[in-house]
């Protein structure tokens, strides 16, 4: 299972035969269904995730009860909670969509693999770049576009998400209500 997160890091950086042989040895690999809760608002998050296959929800509720969807992570994207190692309660909850295949890692065993491997911390932080670039688009692309626009986004550079989330929770990621997300597809289809 650790050839898919070597393909992925050989994206972004030449590893060495010892570094794959690092990250095949290092790998903890667990299975989930759909519906499982990964972590519930309140709890402390112990754990982060790289998703090998499926696709994860973060999520929050509110005081009133409403559920909005911050992000949804499909294979090849890691998942870092906020609160990841601070030993604070989690702002938000993370749930399996489908049935996921994750590598979970946690504080205790990264400080463990850094002892143990010096280069696990370099591989690690080439991670973090990518991740915070992604995290960083992501936010600009929702500040700056208005719903339509960040659907037309999710139509072009993540259009597996219109067949694998369900609506209402695509709308409440583009922060628009179901039927204004119903009334834009109908447009969008009549103009095509």
């Amino acid at each position: 299972m650790g050839n898919e997160v070597i393909s992925y890091l050989s994206k972004y950086i030449k590893l060495s035969i010892r570094q794959k042989e690092l990250i095949e040895k290092c790998t903890i690999v667990k299975s989930y269904t759909k519906g499982t809760i990964l972590l519930r608002q309140g709890n402390i998050a112990n754990e982060s995730y790289f998703v090998l296959k499926g696709i994860v929800r973060s999520y929050a509720i509110d005081d009133n009860e409403q559920e909005t969807t911050i992000e949804f992570y499909p294979e090849e994207q890691a998942i870092i909670p906020l609160t990841y190692g601070k030993r604070i309660p989690s702002t938000h909850f993370l749930e399996c969509l489908e049935d996921c295949t994750l590598i979970i890692n946690n504080p205790e065993y990264e400080q463990e693999m850094f002892a143990k491997y010096p280069e696990f911390e370099s591989i690690c932080r080439v991670m973090g770049e990518v991740m915070m670039a992604q995290l960083q688009e992501s936010f600009t692309d929702y500040k700056t576009r208005k719903p339509e626009e960040r659907y037309l986004h999710i139509m072009e550079h993540r259009p597996t998400l219109l067949q694998r989330v369900p609506l209402y929770q695509l709308a409440s990621y583009l922060g628009i209500k179901p039927e204004s997300l119903s009334r834009l597809r109908k447009r969008l289809t009549k103009n095509n």
